[in-house]
């Protein structure tokens, strides 16, 4: 197994810790929070927590990041956290659970697209057919076939799609984070920092909320900002410093989506239906046809 295999793997685990932020969302909502401060105490108990293990790790010079690196860390905070986290809350708000899920998962081909125009990667038959398979599958799976994008306004439109170009953004700006070769742990740290400072300044989150500091909040929120969020890019950045192949990332992380629907039938009682069987296996295909052909690679 080649260096950019074992990469592949930590996007798949990075994957499967995304697909529990479904759980804490719905568990902290319970708890009396809202989509704001739910974001919020996810970036800043990640932050907090990916701080300390940053140090623990690679010490306090890991914190010297070049200036490309540093540009490369607020865009990633202000586009891939903070903004992202505004359009797609107000995306669900507006288009509703299912076609909000429906315009996120056109991020894949954001990313694609990006990566054959900054990183020259060559298109071939293999990457479309896995591309299109896995966005049908993400779709089937979010949507169980319901949904109407036809009858949305431009404006709500826009709104969703651009919640799916800010996610799609994350592997490609998050490689030429790590094209200098910083700590994928510090450029993970300074993510979170900038994209909680940016919806700190945006949204006020805490006055979202009338109990702010609840003790059981709160330790849902450090419980979220560990595992969905200080684990989750740990893998992540550390799987982006070896991976020349962009435009498969988030087609590998988009197991989030099957794990989150397993967890949404286990812990919630969701409907398991036929067509979200589909998707699911759909997804996981993609995901296989990405990998064979990584494997050929090697």
């Amino acid at each position: 197994m080649n260096s950019e295999s074992k990469s592949f793997i930590k996007i798949f685990i990075t994957g499967c810790l995304w697909g529990t932020i479904g759980l804490f969302v719905k568990l902290m909502e319970r708890q009396g929070s809202s989509s704001s401060y739910t974001s919020f105490l996810r970036l800043f108990f990640g932050f907090l927590l990916l701080a300390v293990l940053t140090l623990l790790l690679d010490g306090p010079k890991a914190f010297r990041i070049g200036k490309k690196t540093l540009i490369s860390c607020v865009l990633l905070g202000i586009v891939c956290q903070g903004t992202f986290n505004i359009l797609y809350s107000s995306s669900i708000s507006i288009n509703g659970v299912a076609v909000g899920s429906v315009l996120l998962y056109t991020a894949p081909i954001f990313t694609f697209i990006a990566s054959l125009i900054l990183f020259k990667e060559k298109p071939d038959r293999v990457k479309w057919i896995a591309l299109l398979v896995n966005v049908a599958g993400c779709v089937l799976t979010a949507t169980e076939g319901n949904f109407s994008v036809a009858a949305l306004a431009p404006l709500w439109l826009l709104i969703g799609i651009g919640a799916g170009f800010t996610y799609g953004m994350t592997p490609v700006i998050g490689r030429i984070a790590m094209q200098e070769k910083a700590s994928p742990f510090a450029v993970a740290t300074y993510n979170l920092l900038f994209g909680c400072v940016f919806i700190a300044l945006v949204r006020r989150p805490w006055q979202t909320v009338e109990k702010p500091f609840d003790p059981k909040l709160l330790l849902l929120g450090a419980l979220f900002g560990l595992v969905a969020t200080a684990l989750a890019y740990s893998f992540y950045f550390s799987g982006l410093s070896k991976i020349t192949q962009t435009s498969r990332v988030p087609v590998v992380a988009s197991v989030e989506i099957v794990v989150s629907a397993v967890i949404g039938a286990a812990v919630f009682s969701e409907n398991m239906t036929v067509v979200r069987i589909i998707g699911i296996a759909l997804v996981l295909l993609s995901i296989l046809l990405f990998s064979r052909k990584t494997s050929k690679m090697s």
